[in-house]
């Protein structure tokens, strides 16, 4: 008499193919939604309160970055416009726009606006914006296509490894000052060499790489 029934090798078949999906979905998970953009938030858009266009102000515009983003040649904040700045132009344009509601709201009530922050690094990692402009790095390098952007959307992971691949080798991420902030730039055979440019900015990637460079 048999002990286990014609069913017994299709349930073990079975269970044993569940085990193996299990084992494969562990490893999905621990191994890859760790880098996924679910995880890093990359190509991600949070809502804002004014639904903001990069690519109808910098590139239908030309809004130079500095106009809104005021401080990002001399501190660590890259700095967000203050209300005025955009009724500078929405005062006489757009005037009654339903969209714009929140900006005149503001004004109105001397509130600012609450932007959404896009990009967040953690309290134990320092990042200066000005040092980087007063390298050669270039908005893009860290910010994606920001001017053909019509909702501004996180471009990097911000990882650790990505931020040593640039310090490790800067070369090929610097540009000449006057186009830091062009959204469109390309390296044309005009341009600078990497080496040349490095050695302008008085660049040393010996000494980028250094924990105390970002942990401060």
């Amino acid at each position: 008499m048999a002990v286990f029934g014609p069913k017994a090798n299709l349930a073990v078949n079975a269970a044993l193919v569940g085990a193996g999906g299990l084992f494969l979905t562990l490893l999905l998970m621990i191994w890859v939604v760790p880098v996924s953009g679910y995880n890093t938030l990359e190509r991600y858009v949070p809502v804002q309160p004014v639904p903001f266009s990069h690519k109808h102000h910098v590139s239908g515009l030309g809004l130079d970055c500095r106009y809104c983003h005021a401080t990002v040649e001399v501190s660590q904040n890259a700095g967000m416009p203050a209300t005025k700045v955009c009724m500078t132009c929405h005062s006489q344009i757009w005037t009654n726009a339903a969209l714009l509601a929140p900006v005149r709201q503001s004004l109105a009530e001397d509130k600012s606006l609450r932007w959404t922050r896009v990009y967040t690094l953690p309290d134990y990692v320092y990042f200066d914006h000005s040092i980087h402009i007063a390298k050669g790095v270039g908005c893009t390098e860290c910010h994606g296509p920001i001017g053909d952007m019509p909702l501004t959307w996180k471009a990097t992971t911000l990882y650790m490894s990505w931020c040593l691949s640039c310090h490790r080798n800067p070369a090929p991420h610097l540009r000449p000052l006057n186009d830091v902030f062009d959204p469109h730039w390309r390296r044309s055979p005009e341009t600078p060499s990497g080496a040349q440019l490095m050695a302008a900015y008085h660049i040393h990637p010996k000494t980028l790489s250094d924990c105390g460079v970002c942990h401060r």
